[in-house]
Formats: structure tokens, sequence, C-alpha cells
């Protein structure tokens, strides 16, 4: 086989030149490690599930070095609508996902959805070249991640706490995860990584805020945490890896409802009320459309919205109800920086009750109100300072904090700030 090497590049010519180089260059400077950070986005993570009930030893080995504290959520207090307000940095106001209140102009009531009227973080981070994978954090779908893609992966394995920690640590591993229909290997440690757990939100609906089903909740998303955190040792980038953990909402448990007789006392008025479930359209002849059951929409249609008094009538109606906490008008609304899609009156009920149309014959967990709106929130490790909570840390902060983290600009749409006092100052 022919010599392919020019003839001036022989090895004593490339010896010499590398030596010139050195000598005229000086010493090498190497570029400083790349910015990481771990979301684990925990479903339902109320800030009181950290008052000792389990020992969590992988949240507390982060919390010493950072912090962990009480966040506070978004009205209402539902998960793709929190979840959204995390990864826009927006208020419900600006984004616009609501979720379980009447679209008077299709005529049916919505449920939840992903919609989102600006930027997420997923977005914002890929715009500016930045690699992500979202295990099963499914409000970055197709909004920065998406099935197949090594930069900007998503997967959604299903099962608890422990299968979403299994595609964490593979990522992080550089293991193939199956993403769709396909198996995928991530490059390198991506810029985001993402994982969402929805146990102790599943645990909580079933048995209420104060069981043991809780308890083994608890004990699942800490372990992952912690085999998550050794993967990125393992990946050489947990010295470089700034970890948050944020819950959506909290949970409050009840055992008694009071959505027939809400409905009853409407009907009293001389209106005609009907709860309405997502996905469905309200019976002809209706005037107060229900909607929802932890908050409550109540929107007046036909001959009600037509008559200038029937708010205060039906307002004042709701709120004799045994167990009707608060009846608030839109002004109060817009005071919570809800989205606009909510009713002429949003309804809370009282601790304890919950405006379901059925009697509950055990403890069951709600959220939606004001009620569940404190969450966990914890930040640790690279650039964060040890010991210093932030202050008010709320899930439109999260957004701008994360991308300060990563040396990137936020989502475009943002409101909320950067947490810099817990963070180290920049290098």
């Amino acid at each position: 086989m022919p010599n392919l090497r020019p003839a001036a590049l022989t090895a004593g010519a490339l010896a010499s030149a590398a030596l010139a180089a050195a000598v005229g260059a000086g010493p090498a400077t190497a570029a400083p490690p790349e910015p990481k950070v771990v979301l684990f986005a925990i479903d339902g993570f109320d800030a009181e599930y950290l008052d000792g009930r389990v020992p969590l030893p992988n949240i507390e080995a982060l919390a010493r070095r950072g912090s962990v504290t009480t966040g506070t959520g978004v009205m209402a207090t539902v998960t793709n609508q929190s979840w959204t307000s995390v990864s826009t940095g927006a208020w419900p106001e600006r984004h616009l996902n609501a979720a379980y209140y009447y679209d008077e102009e299709a005529g049916v009531v919505r449920g939840q959805s992903r919609a989102s009227a600006v930027e997420g973080l997923g977005e914002s981070l890929r715009r500016q070249g930045r690699t992500i994978a979202s295990v099963q954090w499914f409000i970055l779908q197709n909004k920065g991640v998406q099935y197949g893609d090594p930069q900007g992966l998503y997967t959604q394995p299903g099962g608890d706490c422990t299968r979403r920690g299994d595609d964490a640590v593979a990522i992080l591993d550089g293991r193939p995860v199956r993403s769709g229909d396909q198996d995928v290997v991530v490059p390198e440690v991506p810029d985001l990584l993402a994982v969402y757990c929805d146990d102790l939100d599943a645990a909580g609906h079933a048995t209420g805020d104060d069981s043991t089903e809780i308890e083994e909740a608890l004990r699942r998303v800490d372990e992952q945490v912690g085999r998550v955190v050794q993967a990125t040792r393992r990946a050489g980038s947990y010295d470089q890896t700034t970890f948050v953990l944020v819950g959506d909402h909290g949970m409050t448990s009840y055992d008694r409802v009071n959505g027939p007789q809400t409905e009853a006392a409407v009907d009293a008025t001389g209106y005609e009320a009907q709860w309405v479930s997502s996905g469905r359209s309200p019976a002809p002849g209706t005037d107060v459309v229900l909607a929802g059951g932890g908050l409550t929409s109540v929107h007046l249609i036909g001959d009600a919205a037509a008559d200038p008094g029937a708010l205060d009538v039906v307002r004042a109606a709701i709120a004799s109800v045994e167990g009707i906490d608060s009846v608030v008008d839109k002004e109060q609304q817009a005071a919570w920086r809800m989205a606009p899609q909510y009713g002429d009156l949003v309804v809370e009920p009282e601790p304890g009750w919950a405006m379901f149309a059925a009697d509950a014959p055990y403890t069951r967990g709600r959220h939606g109100t004001s009620q569940e709106i404190s969450v966990t929130f914890l930040l640790s490790g690279k650039g964060i300072r040890p010991g210093a909570a932030p202050a008010d840390p709320r899930h439109v902060d999260v957004a701008p904090t994360v991308s300060a983290l990563l040396d990137a600009d936020p989502p475009a749409a943002v409101q909320g700030r950067v947490l810099t006092e817990s963070l180290l100052p920049s290098s």
C-alpha cells in the first residue's frame, strides 16, 4: 500500500512541530466543565411530608449541600397547570394552561391539557443549543424533547418511581433506553435531566395524606433520588451538577362531600345547576355549570348569564352550603394570577370536604385549592450556597433559576426570578 502521508509530515517533523507549538503557546488551559442540572419533578410532594414521618437519607444528604424548604405553587393546584408554570416561569394568567372549567365557545368542560401559550424550559434550552433528557416529565414532550432524539430525548417508561429511576440511571450510564419504539443511547450527560414521579400523588388520592402508602411512596422516591445522584458520580458529572427537587402541589384528605348539596342549593334559587365532567356538555336549560371537585369552577350560562342579579344569588346559595370555605369572584382570581378561563366564581371546600357528587366511604386525598399550594423545594450541589434557603421560592422561579445555573437565557415569557440568595457567586 502506498504511503499516503505528505512528505513534510515525517515523525521527526511532527515532533519538531509539536515542540515548537508547545514553546510558543505556553501551558494549555483546559475549558471549565459544562454545568448540569438534574430536576426531580415529584407529583404531590407536599411540604408537610418532610415532617420526619419516614427517614429520607438521600434527600437529607442533598439538603446538607444546599437547602430544602417550602415552595409556593400556583392556582389552581392541579398537575399540568402547575408543571406548566415550573417549565415556563410564568403564571397561569400568562401561559393560559387551565383545567376543569367550562369552555363556553366549544360548549364543553375541559379537563387537563399540556397547552401553553408561551415558551417552556425545554424549548428555550434547545433553542440555545443545550441538550435535554426527560424521563416522563410529560410537560416537555414535543416542547424540547421527543421520542428518538438523543439531543432532546423523551422516555415514558410508566410504572412507579423505580422504573423512572431505571431510565434516568441508564441515560447517565450511557446505556440504551426505550424511547417510543426504539432504543436510544444519549451520547453524553445531558445539560438538563428531568425525572418525573407520581407515586406520592397516586397514594394521596387513594388513601389521603397521612397513610402507610404515603410513607412507602416517600421511601421509594428517596431511593430513586439516591440512585440518580450515584449515577452522576459514575458519569463524572456529580461535581458540576445542581440538583433541584420540586413538587407540583400538596395533598389534603377528605371524607365528606358536598357536591350534591351545592347543586341543590343553586337549584333552590330557581336557576338550574349541573355538574358536568370533562369532555361533556351541559344539558339544555342549564343555567349554572359546575366543573371540578377540588377547586370548582362555576359558570353562569343561559338565563343566569343574562340576569345581572344572578351572580350574587348563586354566590350566596353556594356559600350557605355546609363545608364551603370560600366563593371567589374574578377579582380575587386575578389577584391569585389564575388563568382567565375559570368561571364567574370558583369555590373552595373546607378541609375534610370535597365537592364531588358521591359519598366518600373512606378517606381519600384531593388538591386544586389554595390549601394544597405548599410544596417541597430543594436546591443542592454545584453553584448552591449550603444552608442558604431561598426566600419564598415559587414555581415561577424554577425556570429562571435553572436557566441561570446552566448559563442560559430563561424562557421568553418568564415572570419569576433567579433565586440569587441561594446561589454562589459566578467564578
